[in-house]
């Protein structure tokens, strides 16, 4: 595995220190808490805030300027001049840890300072410990092993992730009659992941409320993972640094990738 190692090594570290924080938490009355309501416009739970901190903390430890943009802060500036910027979601899945179902993560891309692109992705399943990531141009890995998409195209044959509110009811009565199998599981960046090493075809996100800190470091593993990454329209999916960004997103080994985009458009 050819990729960054200063990197993986401080994603390690903070992924750490947010399982150790949470996970006498998960599942319990107390870790469901609501504290205020986060920049991403949805409420901050106790649990998200434990991880949060800790997070904070390690990356305050590390010694390196950094500009950081998380899920329930916002936007924070450690140091006087940043290397790079760290996009991350301290617990996604939120729900899944508070009810102790098992899949949940944490999130962490990396971009230069002025968040020109993302150049590494890390997604770690907090439950099983699996390792994803990807750095731009060398590949994406599950636990040091090289992964690719599935090579499925048949899409009577496929697996596939969508999210969408009853507002996108028609469009996902139209996905469920194209495709055999439809999950929902409720943690996009390790659904992004199950779509990089194969586990599913494609995911869908049609409730256009897209979150930065939810998907930045999914989407480089899955195109690392030799997927295709696109909107609604087939174009390649600009993130705006506002929380959320009013696009669906497509997610797919890419063989499947233009039938998929026939039917979101009905």
């Amino acid at each position: 595995m050819q990729i960054d190692t200063k990197l993986l090594e401080l994603c390690e570290r903070v992924s750490a220190a947010s399982y150790n924080a949470i996970k006498n938490l998960v599942g319990t009355p107390e870790a469901d808490t609501t504290l205020y309501i986060g920049a991403d416009g949805t409420p901050t739970k106790l649990i998200d805030e434990v991880s949060e901190s800790a997070i904070f903390q390690e990356l305050q430890n590390d010694g390196r300027s950094m500009r950081v943009i998380s899920e329930e802060f916002g936007e924070k500036q450690i140091g006087c001049n940043p290397e790079m910027t760290i996009i991350m979601d301290p617990l996604d899945g939120t729900h899944n840890a508070l009810t102790g179902i098992p899949f949940y993560s944490i999130s962490i891309a990396v971009a230069n300072p002025c968040h020109a692109g993302i150049n590494f992705g890390y997604v770690k399943d907090l439950v099983t410990g699996d390792v994803y990531c990807a750095e731009l141009g060398k590949g994406a890995y599950l636990n040091g092993q090289r992964i690719h998409t599935s090579e499925n195209s048949n899409l009577m044959e496929s697996c596939i992730s969508v999210y969408g509110y009853r507002q996108s009811v028609t469009k996902t009565a139209n996905i469920s009659q194209a495709i055999r199998r439809i999950r929902i599981l409720g943690c996009i960046s390790l659904e992004l992941c199950y779509v990089a090493c194969g586990k599913l075809d494609a995911f869908i996100d049609i409730r256009g409320s897209l979150r930065l800190t939810d998907v930045a470091a999914g989407k480089l593993i899955i195109e690392e993972a030799g997927g295709t990454v696109t909107d609604e329209k087939g174009c390649k999916l600009l993130l705006k640094e506002i929380f959320i960004n009013q696009v669906y997103m497509i997610a797919t080994n890419g063989t499947s990738h233009q039938r998929i985009l026939e039917i979101v458009g009905r």
